[in-house]
């Protein structure tokens, strides 16, 4: 069957396609993506502006309408971390289901942390063993750690690269004395959740998913996407350790003419990299390999498993 996935993400509004039956892996038939940037969007409250609940509203349509051009016989509507910390997220699902039909399921971000595990542990399989899975997304930084298919411990920071870059980055270049400050905030809240996964040993193999991952992996020599999904690509911290300075140096433009970084993200690229640079020295990474499955496939996995025990 054809199942459609629509993420509405703090940086982007997703809609993923793909030919899925239980046992098989979700093979991808088509993607639409929308810049949105909800996790910027947000007025002095914290709640998600008018203009930017239109926006919303208006994006949601497209993707229905690519999901129905699509064939999409089942459509599975999520939001994350922007509109769950929004402070009138009720509001804006109730707008979004009366004007589009669309029932957004808020996921917690334990939930994101787990279903992005459960997309990497299926993507490298059982032989890894113990895996560390770190993923940065516009609003959060999801960790999780386990042997099986359910983590043994997941964890979700409020350290997004949208919302760091909002709240604590204004200068184009950055200010030195704010990169500073937004390093030592970043370094303090991860440093609180170590020993969380430390009791359970070193991880076998550390895996990170999502674009700033993607995009810091390139920077530092790893192959493009255009190469296809099935290229090892790699991050090791001393390359990024030393693009950190260069890229706080940088203007947005200047950021942005880098290989392999999107014009729509080139502004939270520093803080990305902070918070990669911070979580792999915090867990003793060397090497980390970039996983192309993440949250979406996650939750395409779990839906297809409980279509199996149907």
């Amino acid at each position: 069957m054809r199942l459609g996935v629509l993420d509405v993400g703090s940086n982007t509004v997703h809609l993923l396609v793909v030919d899925a039956h239980p046992g098989a892996r979700p093979l991808p038939a088509h993607s639409h993506k929308a810049e949105l940037r909800l996790a910027q969007l947000l007025d002095p409250d914290g709640a998600i502006g008018a203009d930017g609940v239109d926006r919303l509203i208006s994006v949601v349509r497209e993707a229905l309408q690519a999901a129905e051009d699509k064939g999409v016989e089942d459509l599975l509507p999520f939001a994350t971390s922007a509109v769950r910390e929004a402070g009138n997220a009720d509001e804006v699902l109730a707008r979004v289901r009366a004007e589009t039909g669309v029932e957004l399921t808020v996921l917690t971000g334990a939930d994101e942390a787990r279903l992005t595990f459960l997309a990497a542990r299926r993507w490298f399989g059982w032989s890894v063993g113990k895996l560390l899975v770190l993923d940065i997304g516009g609003g959060s930084l999801e960790i999780a750690y386990g042997i099986d298919e359910e983590p043994d411990a997941a964890v979700s920071l409020p350290l997004g690269a949208g919302r760091l870059t909002a709240g604590r980055l204004p200068g184009d270049p950055p200010d030195p004395d704010d990169v500073r400050a937004l390093r030592r905030h970043v370094r303090t809240e991860i440093a609180r959740t170590v020993g969380e996964f430390s009791r359970f040993g070193a991880p076998d193999h550390v895996v990170a998913t999502s674009k700033t991952f993607k995009q810091l992996a390139r920077l530092t020599g790893a192959a493009r996407s255009a190469e296809g999904l099935y290229v090892q690509r790699e991050l090791k911290r001393s390359s990024l350790e030393s693009w950190v300075p260069r890229l706080a140096a940088m203007t947005t433009a200047e950021r942005a003419e880098l290989p392999g970084v999107s014009e729509g993200r080139a502004n939270q690229l520093v803080a990305g990299a902070l918070v990669a640079e911070a979580a792999m020295d915090l867990f003793g990474v060397e090497t980390l390999e970039i996983c192309p499955w993440a949250l979406r496939e996650g939750v395409i996995l779990r839906r297809l498993d409980h279509m199996g025990h149907d």
